[in-house]
């Protein structure tokens, strides 16, 4: 019964959010199990631009470290997070969803070229729950119990809390400037006077990840329709009032 609940709850997820949190855990256990090395996964420019490693643009935000507390809060807002805002102002809108995520990592990918940063996973992180938080500036959150505030302050109680740990908060820092970006980009600057929108899905993206809608005004063939049942019968066989 646990293993049918967990593939239940696992399908349900979302299709961005299961892949991304899917690759996530994939990778941690195969550096666990040694069947790969964080050498091989790690942002590197030199061995991606010079020895054409270019896996290192991806596995760079796959790995969240070995196994522990890090990597299990990390997963914890990561699935929480992207899950919200795939369900909720994604809902629908998947190729918007999934450009935002090629439009972050190329701005962190950049910012990584002139910094000594490895993994821009929980700057990913970061940057979702940034994007989440502006979009729902009423909700009211808890922090283990402890600080109850307004959900825009959440991405910087996170850094705080990364700073608590001994963290650096370059990455943190990094999350919230690409988060400000895209919600600056997208939300802010198009409703502006004389703004305009800025970030526009690519159309083939559109084609890939989005149902086409269904034209309300298409009439099929009569041999379309079930049972070959010709349109003006339908409109005859209604109940009688």
């Amino acid at each position: 019964m646990a293993y049918q609940g967990f593939a239940q709850e696992y399908l349900g997820m979302p299709a961005v959010t299961r892949a991304y949190t899917t690759a996530c855990v994939l990778t941690t256990a195969a550096v666990q199990l040694e069947f790969i090395t964080p050498f091989q996964l790690y942002f590197n420019p030199d061995l991606i631009f010079r020895k054409f490693q270019i896996w290192r643009l991806i596995t760079n935000f796959l790995f969240f470290g070995p196994l522990g507390f890090s990597f299990f809060f990390n997963m914890i807002f990561l699935y929480r997070y992207c899950r919200m805002l795939e369900e909720g102002s994604f809902r629908g809108r998947t190729a918007d969803f999934v450009f935002m995520f090629l439009f972050g990592g190329f701005l962190m990918t950049l910012f990584g070229l002139f910094a000594s940063l490895f993994f821009l996973g929980q700057a990913f992180t970061i940057m979702l729950v940034y994007v989440w938080s502006r979009r729902n500036p009423y909700i009211r959150m808890n922090f283990f119990g402890l600080l109850n505030f307004q959900a825009p302050f959440l991405p910087w109680v996170l850094m705080g809390f990364s700073l608590l740990l001994g963290n650096s908060i370059i990455i943190d820092l990094l999350g919230i400037a690409v988060g400000h970006i895209y919600y600056f980009l997208e939300d802010v600057f198009p409703n502006q006077p004389g703004g305009k929108k800025l970030l526009l899905t690519p159309g083939f993206l559109k084609m890939v990840f989005d149902t086409p809608e269904e034209d309300p005004n298409y009439n099929p063939l009569p041999e379309d329709r079930p049972d070959h049942q010709p349109r003006g019968q339908e409109q005859n066989e209604q109940h009688p009032q």
